[in-house]
């Protein structure tokens, strides 16, 4: 008797054709399907919340832009000008407020804060911090040897709480690097004297008369 366990297509249908791999094949398609069938499902659900927050949190934004700009808008207005001189030396003032206190003269140790800038309008320098309103105020004489001369022709005959704005030429602003007055850090001193060859406004509030 021949021995039956090697009939062909009774034992091994395939070398790769297994009936225990149909199976594997039954959880790929069953796994397949669920990838389209149940994952969407999810997606579905979360999708439309994410979209209402999204929908609030532009209506958030929406709303405070609205009312930054519907807010008051401060108008920025040029101080009123009392009179105007032009010296000789070119230097050209305006007086903005008079003053009530003792007068500065020549000679004289004044206390004073200004704000310079370019004749552009470009901020050079300030002794007030415009963020903090904090000031340093400068005290200087008022004579050729420290000061520069434009500045010096500004400050004489002010009253002390005046105001004047003046636009200095640079034959009589600053000549020297040893000139006052000039900020002691090296950013706002190497600002300055970059543009020491053209004209500087200085706006000036005298504070005090010192000395005479």
């Amino acid at each position: 008797m021949e021995a039956p366990a090697f009939q062909t297509g009774i034992q091994f249908p395939g070398l790769f054709g297994f009936r225990s791999v149909a199976k594997p094949k039954k959880f790929k398609v069953a796994a397949h399907k669920n990838l389209h069938y149940k994952l969407p499902s999810v997606i579905n659900k979360t999708e439309p919340r994410r979209s209402i927050l999204r929908l609030i949190g532009i209506n958030l934004i929406f709303a405070n832009v609205c009312a930054a700009l519907a807010a008051p808008v401060q108008e920025m207005r040029e101080p009123e000008v009392i009179r105007t001189l032009k010296l000789g030396s070119g230097v050209r003032i305006q007086d903005i407020l008079e003053g009530e206190g003792k007068e500065a003269q020549e000679g004289d140790l004044v206390e004073f804060n200004y704000v310079c800038r370019r004749s552009n309008g470009y901020f050079v320098h300030s002794t007030v911090d415009q963020f903090s309103g904090e000031s340093a105020p400068v005290v200087l004489p008022l004579d050729d040897k420290q000061m520069i001369k434009g500045l010096k022709e500004v400050l004489i005959g002010m009253k002390v709480g005046g105001k004047r704005r003046a636009l200095v030429p640079p034959s009589v602003g600053y000549i020297s690097e040893n000139l006052q007055p000039i900020p002691e850090e090296f950013g706002p001193r190497r600002s300055l004297l970059s543009h020491a060859k053209e004209p500087l406004v200085f706006e000036v509030q005298l504070l005090k008369v010192l000395s005479v």
